[in-house]
């Protein structure tokens, strides 16, 4: 496996720009999966590393680990207080509202061989996700009854951190994510796997800032696009949104 980008370092923490397609750590649910995240920074900076929060599989962007159980733990109370404030940027079906607030209760979900013994009555949890309209796209290819596709970049600020949040509440909306294929929808995207060769999920992390767990010091950490992303970007006239 190619180097990872190390996006933060001191003696605390450390901070990665994840690609899309690699796992934080070893699950059930993908046992053929050979490569993570925790184990090649472990090895790329020679120490271990604890991890403090998640980003599903096909999301790339900043991933945070601590240095330390005590600062993992820290880190861990930070996360759950909610103080911390994530940015993503992402590419969804249709033209959005410019901006909009999605308060909608989810159910927790639960995969088949990981969460046998978790309670299936649990009530709906609170999830709020804020997103801001910042273009959209018109490509002349006819996509089920319509005739052309429209599509729109939306910069997301999740206010709570449920599981497939920002998936499931695009998909409430009815601006699925492209590349998305458990909350998508399949005609976008096999448009953009056979128009532009995009075989992933287009939600990236790029920013997230907490004040620091030992030095108190406000951090604001930033992941760029990956060579994929970033063509979507300039084919769609979005190269130069500041976001």
């Amino acid at each position: 496996m190619k180097m990872l980008e190390v996006i933060y370092q001191d003696e605390y923490l450390v901070a990665i720009n994840k690609p899309s397609g690699l796992l934080v750590h070893r699950s059930m649910i993908d046992r053929h999966e050979t490569e993570f995240a925790l184990q090649s920074v472990r090895d790329q900076i020679g120490q271990y590393v604890y991890p403090v929060h998640r980003l599903d599989k096909p999301t790339s962007g900043v991933l945070l680990f601590a240095l330390s159980a005590e600062v993992a733990k820290a880190m861990s109370e930070i996360f759950q207080a909610r103080e911390t404030t994530k940015e993503y940027l992402t590419v969804v079906r249709g033209y959005t509202e410019g901006h909009e607030l999605i308060d909608y209760p989810l159910k927790e979900q639960h995969d088949k061989m990981t969460d046998k013994k978790a309670r299936k009555d649990k009530a709906a949890q609170e999830a709020v996700t804020e997103y801001f309209r910042l273009g959209t796209v018109e490509f002349p290819y006819p996509v089920s009854r319509y005739p052309v596709a429209r599509y729109s970049l939306v910069r997301v600020v999740p206010r709570t951190g449920r599981k497939h949040q920002i998936r499931r509440h695009m998909k409430h909306v009815m601006h699925p994510i492209i590349g998305d294929t458990k909350h998508g929808r399949g005609e976008h995207n096999q448009l953009f796997r056979e128009k532009f060769f995009c075989h992933r999920l287009l939600l990236h992390a790029y920013g997230l800032s907490f004040d620091h767990p030992v030095t108190g010091e406000r951090l604001q950490l930033r992941a760029g696009l990956d060579e994929l992303f970033s063509f979507i970007m300039d084919i769609s006239g979005w190269s130069e949104v500041k976001y």
